[in-house]
């Protein structure tokens, strides 16, 4: 990517003027014209943010242990407030899940928790969040249509096919919900009960999306789906590997959907109450439809499944940015080249922004950082070592000061309560919208292997690597060398381990497979609860799998990385590979493949210490 280094011509977001007339386009504009005044004069709004948030909770324990005594000036802030991990608000966070009321982080009351991806000591980290942040959401969801208008008109005649799903909730020893934030969100009134509007007409009936049986709720989207093919506009889901998986879905059930087709009644499979009542509405007997579905799916071909099911379908509405970006092959495979739309950046603790570009290429999504949904600071990210130069909080960067081309790790403060917390995403400048950078995602920082939400770092992968060899010591065997792979190849994706043995007797499969396969399982054991949940309860991750390379194997590896320019003195094994001819060199070298047995143990409870 060439490096950006003046800003570019500013191009003002405005609704198309050959529907000028329409109801709706009134709406576009004040959302269109929002997104410039909000970009226009991007310090002054974070100025203004900063203060309401200091002003707002002025009174807690966090701020006066900062030392504050309740100034809302950014000169204070930056000389007393702490640059912070989740390790070190993790003694506050847990008195609240205790249930302590007392105002700590947030003058506000804490209404749940939203559970983040990443996790510390194998669990899930808990973001606190208050009731007013759903309408903060909310209002960075109401920007998104607006600007996709500009680029894809015509999207009120017909509907998505979003695969939606909510995940497992668990309840604080204090009595607090934790839940992921788009299950906080679909069980929100705001999504429940929200108000008619064309542009939002989902083929899911509510009922499916807030349905927790992952079976139940597939299968019913896919057949509603399937019943409303011609007035499908969009196909969607959160993560690129959602879509992968309701492709998958259909390769394994088409058979018992035409058949529900055809009958017009469900399954006996699906027992859900509110479901049945909200599909009979939809499902009706149709026999052409039934034959249609039948021979589509019975051809062999998935190749174009999407457009051929759905013909109307303008673009794919999923992220393909970070660790998502191993799936775009795949989805183009099955959509027939659609474009791919990557509309908004989130997560757990903060809504950052929107792409003002949604039809842009993948590999060109940057996002826009709204300044009014929290406060944004920036470590530099040090080009020679790609880590942060400094977490010292003297270097942090202001949103309205970052430089096109360089690379940041996102820090915030926000309403809820976080005050200069690392989120731990590095970012990269491409450019600006008016006053307001424009950001594309890099990577998350540590992150060795992910298939969906999972993230396992370096450290992680060790440990269970240590854990798994122990099985080994008995048999005289030990683990010389591995490297990992996240594989796509089949759906759902998996861990793939590459282990080089040492073995007493010789030989790289003298080891009973029996073994290797309980080493797959024990991996699996020691793996963190948002892996072990993927695995469990949403089967979104496939089992994982151990593959003996012969003894050389790694040493190859090394030869092979230096005759591409690599240092023989500064070489380390990658503990994760991705780059085609190393992943072909390992696998043209195993001797023996093993799958975990069984399903690693995961429960939806958190300890209470």
């Amino acid at each position: 990517m060439a490096v950006m280094t003046d800003m570019p011509a500013v191009t003002a977001l405005r609704a198309p003027a050959s529907t000028a007339a329409a109801a709706g386009n009134h709406k576009d504009a004040d959302k269109l014209r929002f997104i410039e005044e909000m970009t226009s004069d991007v310090d002054a709004v974070q100025e203004r943010v900063l203060a309401e948030i200091l002003a707002q909770n002025a009174e807690t324990e966090y701020l006066a242990r900062c030392g504050l005594d309740g100034a809302t000036d950014r000169d204070s802030f930056r000389a007393k407030v702490p640059v912070v991990t989740y390790e070190d608000l993790q003694p506050d966070i847990q008195r609240i899940a205790n249930g302590d009321r007392s105002a700590i982080l947030s003058a506000h009351p804490i209404s749940e928790f939203l559970t983040s991806s990443g996790t510390s000591a194998g669990e899930r980290k808990l973001m606190p969040t208050i009731k007013e942040e759903l309408n903060r959401r909310q209002l960075l969801y109401s920007l998104l249509m607006p600007v996709m208008n500009l680029y894809v008109p015509g999207l009120d005649k017909g509907k998505g096919l979003y695969f939606l799903f909510v995940k497992s909730e668990t309840t604080t020893p204090g009595g607090l919900t934790a839940r992921p934030v788009l299950t906080s969100y679909y069980k929100s009134d705001q999504f429940k009960n929200r108000p008619y509007d064309p542009y939002h007409v989902y083929t899911s009936p509510t009922p499916a999306i807030l349905c927790a049986d992952a079976f139940q709720s597939m299968y019913v989207q896919m057949a509603c789906g399937l019943c409303q093919r011609h007035d499908v506009l969009r196909v969607g889901a959160v993560f690129a590997s959602g879509l992968l998986r309701a492709i998958r879905f259909l390769q394994l059930h088409w058979e018992q959907l035409a058949a529900d087709i055809e009958a017009g009644s469900l399954t006996p499979r699906v027992t859900d109450p509110a479901i049945r009542a909200a599909v009979a509405g939809i499902l009706r007997p149709d026999a052409e439809l039934a034959s249609f579905v039948r021979a589509e799916c019975s051809r062999g071909d998935w190749g174009g499944i999407i457009t051929r099911v759905w013909p109307n379908t303008r673009y794919l509405d999923v992220i393909v940015t970070g660790a998502m970006q191993q799936y775009i092959p795949t989805l183009e495979y099955y959509s027939g080249g659609l474009p791919m739309a990557c509309t908004m950046y989130a997560s757990s603790e903060c809504y950052f922004g929107l792409n003002l570009r949604p039809m842009c290429h993948p590999s060109e999504v940057s996002y826009t950082i709204m300044p009014n949904m929290g406060y944004f600071e920036f470590l530099p990210i040090d080009e020679a070592s790609g880590d942060v130069a400094s977490g010292d909080a003297a270097h942090l960067v202001d949103l309205a000061r970052v430089e096109a081309g360089r690379e940041y790790e996102l820090v915030i403060t926000t309403y809820a309560g976080l005050n200069r917390y690392r989120v731990g995403d590095i970012l990269r400048v491409t450019g600006f919208h008016n006053a307001a950078p424009q950001f594309r995602f890099v990577r998350r920082k540590n992150v060795l292997l992910s298939i969906e939400s999972d993230k396992t770092d370096e450290a992680e992968l060790q440990r269970a690597v240590e854990r798994a060899s122990a099985l080994l010591r008995p048999h005289g065997a030990s683990v010389v060398e591995y490297t990992s792979h996240a594989s796509t190849k089949s759906i759902p994706g998996h861990y793939v381990i590459y282990w080089e043995l040492l073995t007493k007797c010789g030989g790289d499969s003298a080891i009973a497979g029996n073994v290797l396969d309980r080493c797959c399982l024990e991996m699996e054991e020691a793996l963190n609860t948002v892996y072990r949940q993927s695995r469990v309860a949403d089967g979104s991750i496939g089992p994982l799998e151990i593959r003996v390379v012969r003894g050389g194997t790694f040493e190859e590896l090394m030869d092979y990385a230096i005759s591409r320019g690599a240092s023989i003195n500064q070489y380390k094994v990658p503990r994760c590979v991705s780059f085609p001819p190393i992943v072909e060199l390992l696998d043209s070298r195993v001797v023996s493949a093993h799958f975990s047995p069984a399903l690693p143990h995961w429960a939806p409870a958190r300890r209470s210490d």
